[in-house]
């Protein structure tokens, strides 16, 4: 397809806010505002009784101090994440760039493991049910992701393999070749599609109240959209393709989120356990 019939890249800066040294940039703001929004919505999760059908849930406090943990495990989880299956050998070489966050690398397979863990730690913690924190996560990501995909356009990264789509993208880092716009196509699936699906299934069928549930439903939706999305995007330089001529690394960690969602849905009981009387609703089995 001739370049003059392709979209250019617009021009947006990717730093927002810039004070002397210090810059906010659209990812940074991405993050945050996916964390924020999390920390809202899973308060309105825990407060709206009729979600439960008498199940033991966390406090709204137990989320504030939830948040902390998860973040945490975020970025350490992301940061070492993306150092071992992105680019390990170039870390090698120079271990101490890996505390070097502000300069990128992060890998969401990786955070999605730290927060993982973190939630694991502060279940135990606090005597909460591992799976109901997992769930309630799995339920507010979907906006994250779909802002973190948002940003990797403005930014101009993560873009897509060449392309005569109409709706190609030519990006300054792409050498100005017609590509696929493959961060929007995240952004659309595993942001909004599965932010709509996940809440259908919390507001309207009380998901919450099998748990395990929306865990498993959040790990096969973001996988099958990686995967799929991983077809049309360019693979990470320093890999190249993994077998085959298509096969990358996101798409060799998506697929064991897809098996442990299925896992996770055959696990989750059919209907809310009963709940006898004088059993303490924060820690009932």
């Amino acid at each position: 397809m001739p370049p003059l019939l392709a979209l250019p890249f617009p021009a947006i800066d990717p730093i927002l806010i810039e004070f002397g040294p210090f810059a906010i940039r659209w990812y940074a703001l991405a993050y945050i505002t996916g964390l924020l929004f999390g920390w809202w919505y899973l308060r309105r999760l825990v407060e709206t009784d009729r979600l439960w059908a008498g199940l033991p849930r966390p406090t709204a406090l137990d989320i504030d101090d939830l948040l902390v943990w998860i973040t945490l495990g975020i970025v350490l989880g992301g940061r070492v994440g993306y150092v071992l299956f992105y680019n390990f050998d170039s870390y090698a070489d120079d271990p101490l760039s890996i505390l070097k966050v502000w300069q990128g690398g992060m890998a969401f397979h990786g955070g999605l493991a730290g927060a993982a863990v973190a939630m694991a730690l502060f279940a135990r913690r606090r005597g909460l049910r591992i799976r109901t924190l997992f769930d309630l996560a799995a339920a507010a990501v979907p906006l994250g992701l779909g802002l973190g995909r948002v940003a990797n356009f403005i930014n101009g990264e993560l873009f897509g393999r060449p392309s005569d789509v109409p709706w190609a993208v030519m990006f300054p880092a792409g050498d100005f070749i017609p590509r696929h716009p493959s961060q929007l196509y995240e952004a659309a699936l595993e942001g909004v599609l599965l932010l709509a699906v996940l809440s259908v299934v919390v507001w309207r069928h009380r998901g919450l109240a099998r748990p395990g549930l929306v865990t498993g439903l959040f790990g096969i939706g973001y996988g099958l959209s990686r995967i799929v999305v991983e077809f049309f995007r360019m693979p990470d330089p320093q890999l190249g393709y993994l077998a085959g001529g298509f096969v990358t690394m996101g798409m060799v960690l998506s697929l064991p989120l897809v098996i442990a969602g299925i896992a996770f849905v055959l696990a989750a009981p059919p209907r809310p356990p009963a709940i006898t009387a004088g059993t303490d609703p924060r820690t009932a089995p």
